[in-house]
């Protein structure tokens, strides 16, 4: 099939969905998916793709406040160049799909004013439909957009593929980058490349905060001697440094409100904490931690910012949750009599030989919610009183899983905000 008749194609399946018709060939799932959002959405096919641009000091602010702006040498390396050799251009974006920078061909540059692909402008789903930017936000995925896959009929004659971008500190989605062009610049090969730069990226800033973490163990060292106790130091994200009194642990989870005094942490207990550069020391004043916690409330409200808040006698503790995590956590509230390792494999891959991955994951999420769960057979401990913020449309729970429990749920097989999923 050439360029030509699969554009054409495209064109048909676009127009025939647009009518409620069942057009002979399908859309793939992934533009599909992104179809049924956008018309929820209540975004109009022929509108335009105008957008308010950010102000010039707040997009200033938010460039400056990206882990983002330390890899862009990179990312110019790795797709600047290349997209400008290709007639195409490059768009970095925040994690709301705001463009932060774009460079590329000057000629291209000048054709992706006209649809406002430029900096500051909105390029999320709701705002702009099904596009590689607002799609791979959603979809948590690298993802390629192409000609009639877009669902406003103005971007039909453009092409984009574009990745996450995730912090490697704590897996927060940093942003977007894309490559985008004339539909006649359209090659497979794009979002290969767009993904691998993206993990290029990823590398540099993992390698950057392990040389952060190097610095502050050589200030710590020297402080935890003299201390008597148990302490450590992490970086602001709770990454040890170092550690003196007690066993080692790769990352302490700090709450989203984060500041100096007394502070209940699940893993530990209760702590003094105390900033540093760089970092914090934590001196623990409390270990027993048994039994602390008695309310947990799961927020799934906002797609791409599901969070745990864990309280206890000694206070409330918030932290974001990774997707992973935060797919456990909703199967084990909605499953509160316990999932074995293989159940919960079906429930998360569709495959009960995949229990080695479930193991390691909640090995990982009972460190982080200590007190929180037992196992054999995984479950909140009967005592923890659990409750699911979910959000309004089914079809919002968790947008960027494709865990066979998460589709069932959008699906409407499990209950809703207001129906009680305590």
């Amino acid at each position: 099939m050439d360029a030509s008749e699969t554009v054409r194609h495209l064109q048909e399946t676009w127009a025939a969905t647009l009518r409620g018709e069942r057009s002979p060939i399908a859309p793939r799932p992934v533009i599909g998916q992104s179809w049924q959002r956008v018309k929820r959405f209540g975004v109009d096919p022929e509108q335009g793709t105008d957008s308010v641009l950010l102000q010039t000091d707040e997009l200033e602010h938010r460039r400056t406040s990206t882990a983002l702006a330390d890899v862009m040498p990179i990312l110019s390396g790795g797709l600047g160049s290349v997209a400008d050799a290709s007639l195409q251009i490059m768009v970095v974006t925040d994690p709301e799909g705001r463009v932060l920078w774009r460079e590329g061909n000057a000629g291209v540059l000048r054709r992706a004013d006209t649809i406002c692909l430029e900096e500051g402008a909105a390029w999320s789903e709701d705002t702009t439909g099904t596009n590689a930017i607002g799609t791979a936000l959603s979809a948590g995925a690298a993802v390629q957009v192409h000609s009639a896959e877009h669902f406003v009929r103005t971007l039909h004659d453009w092409t984009c593929a574009a990745a996450p971008v995730h912090d490697p500190r704590d897996g927060r989605l940093l942003g977007i980058i894309d490559v985008s062009g004339p539909d006649s610049t359209f090659h497979p090969a794009t979002l290969a490349l767009v993904d691998s730069v993206s993990r290029l990226a990823e590398s540099e800033l993992r390698s950057r905060h392990l040389t952060a973490i190097e610095r502050l163990r050589a200030v710590a060292a020297p402080l935890l001697c003299r201390l008597g106790g148990k302490a450590m130091v992490v970086d602001t994200n709770g990454w040890l440094a170092a550690v003196t009194g007690m066993p080692p642990v790769d990352r302490v989870p700090l709450p989203n409100s984060f500041g100096a005094g007394r502070v209940w942490l699940p893993p530990l207990g209760m702590c003094v904490a105390e900033p540093m550069p760089g970092g914090w020391l934590l001196r623990v004043t409390e270990t027993d931690t048994s039994g602390s916690a008695s309310r947990v409330v799961l927020d799934l409200g906002e797609p791409r910012r599901p969070c745990a808040t864990v309280a206890g006698a000694a206070g409330s503790w918030s932290q974001d949750l990774t997707p992973r995590h935060a797919e456990l956590l909703y199967v084990l509230a909605v499953h509160r009599q316990g999932r074995s390792a293989a159940q919960l494999a079906v429930d998360l891959f569709g495959d009960p030989t995949r229990t080695v991955t479930v193991r390691a994951e909640l090995s990982r999420v009972r460190r982080r919610f200590t007190g929180l769960l037992d196992h054999r057979p995984y479950r909140f401990r009967e005592e923890v009183e659990v409750e699911v913020l979910l959000p309004d449309d089914p079809l919002d729970l968790l947008p960027h899983s494709t865990a066979p429990a998460v589709l069932g749920a959008r699906a409407g097989g499990a209950p809703w905000q207001g129906q009680g999923l305590s």
